[in-house]
């Protein structure tokens, strides 16, 4: 392999790897947009040109057993660790932002339209969840 070889595959294999963190895939710690506490981890993935997320883990150790109480869906009385929050969002071709799904809050139930927005090279996600014009912004920072 001569050094230019060696360069340009380099180069393919950290272009790919940053444009891969440049989206919302992967593992996050929420963090609270009221209190700024560290609520929880939650894994986005992707199938089908769709981005999901599910709760994986809860930060604060008393709320381990915590259910979706106040969810009016098939979510209601479900554990929140493993439960669905984020669906159907997509790439915005337009922009540089995931947009077009929902995502809940499972402290009160409530359902939003959400824009998930990766920013400082991928390492943090803004999350907008709103209804109509009223919107809360959350800023998630990446585990992995």
């Amino acid at each position: 392999m001569t050094m230019k070889t060696v360069f340009a595959a380099f180069c393919l294999i950290a272009s790919s790897a940053a444009f891969a963190q440049a989206t919302p895939t992967g593992v996050w710690k929420t963090i609270d947009d009221e209190t700024k506490q560290e609520r929880s981890i939650v894994r986005i993935t992707e199938a089908g040109g769709a981005l999901s997320g599910k709760i994986e883990k809860l930060l604060d150790p008393t709320k381990q057993d915590a259910k979706c109480d106040k969810c009016t869906d098939s979510r209601k009385d479900k554990p929140v660790i493993g439960m669905t929050i984020i669906e159907g969002v997509k790439k915005n071709a337009a922009d540089d932002h995931w947009d077009g799904g929902t995502i809940l809050d499972p402290n009160n139930g409530k359902t939003y339209k959400v824009r998930l927005t990766p920013k400082d090279g991928g390492k943090v996600l803004e999350v907008r969840g709103f209804i109509g014009p009223f919107y809360r912004n959350q800023i998630w920072q990446r585990v992995e």
